[in-house]
């Protein structure tokens, strides 16, 4: 136990002596209310401060009791400035004797994940290109502009609306990918123009709260495939994932809905989708079809049905398929290589996921601009290698492919489970 014990979460700054912490202590404080995280084996008391966190609370309750030094690195831009705020937290740190990991990870494999990412730094691939970021954004603006003029000059017929629904449909996806890359910060140097910037796409163009997403993804970054802390996979009332959860259900006998056959359902979500999405772009282009005497509701939901597929297998590949389970207190490179994988590189692949084909690296470094994830591939795949952890990569196909097949395993575990446990 620390000298002080309790007081040290009252402590703040420390004051003349230091306080000492065992993992044992730390990993106690991990509750809804009495939460402490170590960031390079300084101990902080964030539980009053969570709240206010902008990030979201939740997000940074999921490293309580934690080290929380990759999280930490991975999201913030600008770590000096963001040690001022961290500073009246302070309560200690670890004692001399405790390792700079928690729960028996290993130590070599984090120190040299984190020599990876000094390298990456020194390679300046942490610095986005403004002339990459303006044509991505330049040629959505242009596909807005070609939808308009093709109704104030065309018309409204259908031939008109069949083709404005391609390109609505393919500008309004890419704007879904700069969103992405402006809510990482990964495009300028200061936070508060990614978020201005940010808040413009998502509110504007995609018709979403920048807030809400914020607070949702960043839970799904610091533990992807982890249940009860990634959002993206609590899906029970809808899917059972997995190896574990759907025998898990299926002993307790919970049916939502038939499991063994989401694998098959899993094709109806993206018709409902659309109703979920971001409706403000498509009201007001909607709005000019109305009072020209086209049914607006009819087009809306065509360009977002077309969007909703874009989206969902799109976002789906690379997790999906992949481990997902309770929390295993595992390394930051081997939490997110256990939930990720890649889909191969090509010209068309990086603009059509936005390279997320890339979800390894993006996972790994958060904030690198998607322009350079090719870069420091390859110095992944050589730590991966050197540790035994495994770097999946697959085509496009066999990605889309893998979704429906994990999700038929997944079922057929919970139907087994469900009648003979």
């Amino acid at each position: 136990m620390g000298k002080g014990g309790e007081k040290g979460g009252e402590a703040g700054e420390l004051e003349g002596q230091s306080r000492f912490y065992t993992w044992e202590e730390i990993q106690k404080h991990n509750l809804r209310t009495d939460k402490w995280l170590v960031i390079e084996r300084k101990v902080y008391n964030v539980t009053k401060w969570a709240n206010r966190h902008p990030g979201g609370q939740r997000v940074i309750s999921h490293c309580a009791g934690e080290d929380a030094t990759d999280a930490f690195q991975a999201f913030h831009i600008n770590p000096t400035l963001v040690r001022k705020f961290l500073k009246p937290l302070l309560i200690g740190e670890l004692a001399p004797g405790e390792p700079s990991q928690d729960r028996d990870k290993n130590s070599q494999l984090v120190e040299d994940f984190r020599a990876l990412r000094k390298t990456a730094e020194d390679m300046n691939l942490f610095r986005a290109s403004p002339v990459f970021f303006s044509l991505y954004l330049g040629h959505i603006i242009a596909m807005e502009v070609l939808a308009w003029l093709m109704v104030s000059y065309f018309g409204t017929g259908w031939i008109t609306t069949l083709f404005l629904s391609f390109i609505l449909t393919t500008s309004q996806a890419q704007a879904g990918w700069l969103q992405h890359d402006f809510g990482h910060l990964s495009v300028f140097k200061k936070s508060s123009w990614n978020h201005i910037v940010h808040k413009f796409i998502i509110g504007h163009l995609k018709g979403a709260s920048a807030n809400w997403w914020n607070h949702r993804h960043f839970q799904h970054h610091v533990k992807p495939n982890i249940f009860k802390k990634d959002p993206d996979v609590n899906m029970l009332h809808i899917f059972v994932l997995g190896e574990t959860q759907p025998v898990e259900y299926g002993k307790k006998k919970l049916k939502y809905l038939p499991y063994n056959h989401q694998h098959e359902y899993f094709f109806l979500t993206k018709i409902l989708l659309p109703f979920l999405l971001a409706w403000s772009h498509t009201f007001q282009l909607g709005a000019w079809f109305f009072s020209q005497g086209v049914g607006s509701s009819l087009f809306i939901k065509r360009q977002k049905f077309l969007e909703s597929h874009w989206f969902v297998w799109v976002t789906q590949m690379n997790h999906i398929p992949m481990e997902i389970d309770s929390e295993k207190h595992r390394d930051w490179l081997s939490s997110q290589m256990s939930a990720t994988c890649n889909i191969e590189q090509s010209f068309f692949n990086d603009w059509f996921t936005g390279h997320l084909n890339f979800q390894i690296e993006h996972h790994l470094f958060p904030t690198m601009p998607r322009h350079n994830f090719w870069k420091v591939k390859p110095l992944v795949k050589s730590l991966c290698a050197k540790y035994g952890v495994q770097y999946e990569e697959k085509s496009l196909g066999k990605a889309f492919v893998d979704i429906v097949g994990s999700l038929k395993k997944s079922g057929d575990l919970w139907l087994d489970a469900y009648l003979h446990k």
